[in-house]
């Protein structure tokens, strides 16, 4: 962790900076700027198939996992200030027990719910870790969550998002089982790709003499594209 004090003299107003940064950015910003959903490409192909296709749909998903910066931020900031890797593996299993239920339930049981709203959630996931990470979260709640339990919570939000997403297409129920699952797999592989990258740069900039100063930083920045997130979906919402 950083050393206490420096943090707790510079997280304030680098936050006010990043909200009032924020606030023209959402001015400038298209209500879907950031959405983050299928592409029309991959709308085309998961609408013109059926039956059970393992290999493209563990593509797509781990595509989307990939490409998903909304998922990435939350990781990113879930990660920052852990050291070891068994700790890294506790987490981001919670992370991927949490996305799997919510995306396989959702879309089997036909759960609706305004992809605005749960991608505004998704959002929040990122400005929490990162307010967390600045040790914010118990001056604002008045008492500290459970680490561990956050993360599986919003990785329930994260996985539940993807399957509203994928309740707007016009696909085949035939073979739908086997092919979330692949889907799923594919999101696993995709976020073991994505955070090995993200570890190796993270080792390397914490042997940096700068690494604890600058993270500061580098998590209110965090906050701040967590709010541009939730902006954007509020903003969808409403024109939407």
């Amino acid at each position: 962790m950083p050393d206490t004090t420096y943090r707790d003299e510079l997280w304030r107003p680098l936050v006010f900076t990043g909200v009032a940064f924020l606030a023209v950015l959402l001015c400038l910003l298209a209500p879907d700027a950031l959405a983050h959903g299928v592409s029309d490409k991959d709308k085309t192909f998961i609408q013109g198939i059926t039956g059970v296709h393992v290999v493209p749909y563990m593509y797509l998903g781990a595509k989307h996992m990939v490409t998903g910066y909304d998922h990435l931020l939350f990781l990113f900031g879930v990660i920052f200030f852990l050291y070891r890797l068994s700790d890294v593996t506790k987490y981001v299993t919670l992370f991927a027990v949490g996305h799997s239920i919510t995306l396989l339930a959702g879309v089997l049981l036909n759960i609706h719910a305004s992809p605005y709203i749960i991608d505004a959630i998704i959002g929040l996931s990122v400005v929490y870790k990162g307010l967390d990470n600045l040790g914010g979260l118990k001056r604002v709640l008045g008492f500290q969550p459970d680490p561990k339990a956050a993360v599986l919570v919003f990785g329930l939000f994260h996985g539940f998002g993807l399957a509203t997403r994928i309740q707007e297409l016009s696909f085949s129920r035939d073979g739908l089982l086997a092919n979330l699952i692949s889907f799923n797999v594919g999101i696993e592989i995709g976020q073991f790709i994505a955070l090995s990258a993200i570890l190796i740069l993270m080792t390397l900039w914490r042997q940096t003499p700068r690494f604890h100063r600058s993270a500061v930083a580098a998590n209110a920045l965090l906050m701040c594209a967590g709010f541009i997130l939730i902006g954007c979906q509020l903003s969808g919402l409403v024109t939407g």
